[in-house]
């Protein structure tokens, strides 16, 4: 049977003799082992085809219509996912592409392009069933590079939705990282001056040459600084009413007023100042005031430093936790609570970017899961960044987790405006997105099913105005339990 079928908008080669096309499939690298009788099927019923460098072969979104058995040259497809043009996949002599048997006949996610003049035979996909019948050899090759091709686009998918993820991650660290390191840096540049000025105000206090007695008033209001501050948290106009109070006693005894800020969240009091007054003198009372309010400020910017330190620390301890970068990528038992934070740690600068309450609730005496940690994490970053994207500025995320017979079920809830019903069957198929261009790669409810299906998860969704919850089934540890 010769094949009547044609490319719709083809450059056909010349015609071809079956006896030279069935030479080129006999030293195939994919093909050649197949039996002469198949190959001559082959060679009987293919379309001679050749594209110049930079035609394409098969539209994006378009189904595949030919089976392509690569002669020379090179065929490629490229896909933008938010990052640039990228070549994930390509096909050279003694390689097969396009449609496959037994394939579902979904479109390919980017243009196939060739990258240099390339010869093919194309079998077109109204002889497939023929094939199948005819060439049993042949047809178990094709699925296996079938097979082959899928496990390379799953790869591809897995590592761009890898890289964006972790392009997420880097920026909101940054952004997570630079306050802390900041606040850090322009402490330790004042604790010079902090130093400089408490060693004078030493030397100062120690020219005064108090007695015991008087040494001991002046420790007893720096204690007052030590001990905390006088109400508990006070608000910021009780701080400035305090503030105000000491700056008043500062100008009266005609020191400078700057001390009242240092002062300000302290015990220190108008009447303990007027008891070291009477203690002491008032030709020491500049040096003694002046030594208590540098000792202040220094502790100060110690506490400042130790905080903006113990941030960063708990900050590279989430993302630590988050990427598993020093564990294997095996499936262990995995603390759900421990997973929750860490993501919600690194998507701290997302969340208060744009003023999102969210909302933690763990069930008590949680089980463990057994999943791989890293990828159970990347689960959780897609669908709490899709929530965090949902909502309004100001809006609201509750996060739940509960034991529900055997499983531990996690759901996510936004008060964004919902899925409309025509795409919610939609929203987990590859590269299908509701966000802007260059927003979202309609990658990441895909992967994260993926994901779960490798851990024996399962992903269900319920939307409507006003409220989208993702429920997130997964094995519980029993042996844990």
């Amino acid at each position: 049977m010769t094949n009547s079928v044609t490319f719709a908008t083809c450059h056909l080669r010349p015609f071809q003799p079956v006896a030279s096309v069935l030479s080129r499939l006999t030293q195939h690298r994919a093909l050649g082992s197949a039996p002469r009788e198949e190959l001559a099927w082959l060679a009987s019923n293919g379309v001679a085809r050749s594209f110049a460098v930079g035609e394409v072969s098969t539209r994006k979104a378009q189904p595949e219509e030919w089976l392509l058995i690569v002669f020379s040259g090179h065929l490629a497809i490229h896909v933008d996912r938010g990052a640039g043009s990228r070549k994930i996949v390509g096909w050279r002599e003694g390689d097969v592409c396009g449609l496959m048997p037994y394939s579902r006949g979904g479109a390919p996610p980017g243009d196939t392009v060739a990258e240099e003049p390339t010869d093919v035979l194309a079998i077109h996909r109204d002889l497939i069933p023929e094939m199948i019948r005819e060439c049993p050899r042949v047809t178990a090759i094709l699925v296996h590079a079938m097979l082959d091709r899928a496990r390379h686009f799953t790869s591809s998918d897995l590592h761009d939705e890898k890289l964006l993820s972790l392009g997420k991650l880097a920026a909101g660290l940054a952004h997570e990282l630079n306050n802390p390191a900041s606040a850090a840096a322009r402490s330790a540049k004042l604790m010079a001056v902090s130093f400089a000025e408490s060693e004078a105000a030493a030397r100062a206090l120690a020219a005064a040459r108090l007695s015991d007695p008087q040494l001991a008033e002046v420790d007893r209001v720096r204690g007052l600084c030590e001990s905390g501050t006088g109400p508990a948290s006070p608000s910021p106009i009780e701080r400035a009413d305090r503030e105000e109070a000491l700056a008043g006693w500062f100008d009266a005894h005609g020191f400078d007023a700057d001390y009242a800020a240092a002062l300000a969240e302290t015990s220190v009091t108008p009447a303990a100042l007027d008891a070291l007054a009477a203690a002491i003198g008032e030709d020491a009372l500049g040096a003694a005031l002046r030594s208590i309010a540098s000792g202040r400020l220094t502790r100060l910017l110690v506490g400042e430093i130790d905080a903006s330190v113990s941030r960063i620390y708990e900050l590279v301890a989430a993302v630590k936790g988050f990427t598993y970068m020093d564990r294997a990528a095996t499936r262990e038992p995995i603390d759900i609570r421990r997973s929750l934070t860490d993501t919600l740690a690194v998507l701290g600068a997302k969340t208060r970017a744009k003023s999102v309450v969210v909302e933690l609730a763990l069930s008590a005496g949680l089980p463990m899961v057994h999943a791989s940690g890293a990828e159970l994490n990347q689960v959780w970053a897609n669908i709490i960044d899709n929530a965090l994207d949902a909502v309004a500025p100001g809006g609201r995320v509750e996060i739940t987790a509960s034991r529900q017979l055997d499983r531990v079920v996690v759901c996510v809830a936004d008060d964004g405006p919902g899925i409309a019903p025509e795409i919610q069957g939609r929203i987990f198929d590859p590269f299908f997105t509701t966000k802007p261009v260059g927003q979202g790669t309609g990658l990441g409810l895909d992967i994260v099913r993926r994901l779960l299906q490798r851990s024996e998860g399962e992903i269900e969704v319920e939307s409507r105005p006003g409220r989208t919850e993702f429920r997130v089934s997964l094995r519980a540890d029993m042996t844990r339990a």
